[in-house]
């Protein structure tokens, strides 16, 4: 079976959930209350926002819990970064995590872009 673009980007935002869970695991322990409980609510909201947002019926409220989807993915961006930064992450996982981010960073967008035009397009 061919995986569609919506699944695609849901094992996605999955997978990046489940590697942020992996890598704070690791982080020192006066973090855990910091940048590893940071990190992982919004790794996790990435994901439960857009599957509550792909739920919903009316277009308008879907916008809304995907664009609350993407501000959690570049707050999460910005957490593996600082990770980084701090040494508290290997260079490949950083690399490993900014390809995957990157990835669903574009098609999270191009879902928003595309879901905006077809508003636009009803109105």
């Amino acid at each position: 079976m061919v995986e569609n673009y919506k699944e695609k980007l849901k094992r996605l935002m999955d997978e990046y959930a489940q590697f942020v869970y992996r890598v704070t695991r690791g982080f020192p322990k006066q973090e855990i209350y910091a940048s590893v409980s940071q990190w992982r609510r919004a790794a996790l909201s990435i994901i439960l926002n857009y599957i509550e947002g792909y739920a919903r019926k009316k277009p308008l409220v879907q916008l809304n819990f995907y664009e609350i989807s993407y501000g959690s993915f570049r707050e999460a961006k910005y957490l593996l970064y600082f990770s980084h930064q701090q040494n508290f992450i290997t260079e490949e996982d950083y690399d490993y995590g900014t390809n995957l981010s990157e990835e669903i960073g574009r098609m999270l967008w191009t879902e928003i872009c595309s879901l905006e035009t077809k508003i636009k397009q009803s109105e």
